[in-house]
């Protein structure tokens, strides 16, 4: 990281949600209610207060993504090869040097996500920065180069998929959130929809950031 510190009209924010959901019986899993509201809404209402602008990533039902207002971008690979294949076309769109990810089934992020992995990278001097929950690596919770897209492209050329193995080609910086463990809750199964569903009231934010419109 050489040109200074990325602010926040710097970062395009991008929420992934473009995968199949096998485990969710294959449904829109951005357009799945949770807690009377998709889950596309909740990452947006978290999100865009931290960015500069949003990319959505889907490869279904674009016109309801669409409907939120901000662009939406399907992968340039067939197939649904997984979730660097929205970060690449993320890369490919943004108009900004930075994007900032966040998986759709992760409705409650840490509303200082931007921040907390801004100041790792400028502290480790890092290439990426990718947050930590403490236990594992968050990492489709990062913040990324646009001008990484050329050596993603060549990594996806090469048959590999995994997220941990591209990112680990660079220097990366961990943002330490052990305080706030819960805000990397996901959803990948039904079961696990109603569980936080179950708790969601008795965790939500005293005081949250402005809504996201509502589609119906």
């Amino acid at each position: 990281m050489s040109d200074g510190p990325p602010n926040r009209d710097a970062i395009t924010g991008l929420i992934l949600a473009g995968g199949q959901a096998r485990r969710m019986g294959g449904e829109d899993k951005g357009l799945r209610p949770f807690a009377g509201r998709p889950l596309v809404e909740w990452c947006i209402e978290a999100l865009a207060p931290q960015v500069g602008t949003l990319l959505i990533s889907a490869n279904r039902n674009i016109e309801r993504y669409a409907a939120y207002g901000y662009p939406v971008i399907a992968d340039s690979m067939a197939g649904f090869q997984g979730p660097l294949a929205g970060l690449l076309a993320g890369l490919r769109a943004a108009r900004t040097p930075w994007i900032l990810t966040l998986p759709c089934d992760a409705p409650r992020p840490p509303l200082d996500l931007a921040q907390r992995l801004v100041q790792a990278l400028v502290e480790r001097n890092a290439d990426l920065a990718v947050a930590t929950d403490g236990e594992r690596r968050q990492s489709l919770h990062a913040l990324l180069p646009v001008s990484f897209a050329d050596d993603l492209e060549r990594f996806l050329a090469s048959g590999e998929r995994k997220v941990e193995h591209w990112q680990t080609r660079h220097r990366i910086a961990l943002a330490d959130f052990r305080d706030c463990p819960e805000r990397f809750g996901n959803i990948n199964s039904p079961d696990e929809a109603r569980r936080l569903e179950h708790v969601w009231p008795a965790n939500t934010d005293p005081e949250s950031p402005p809504s996201a419109p509502r589609i119906t």
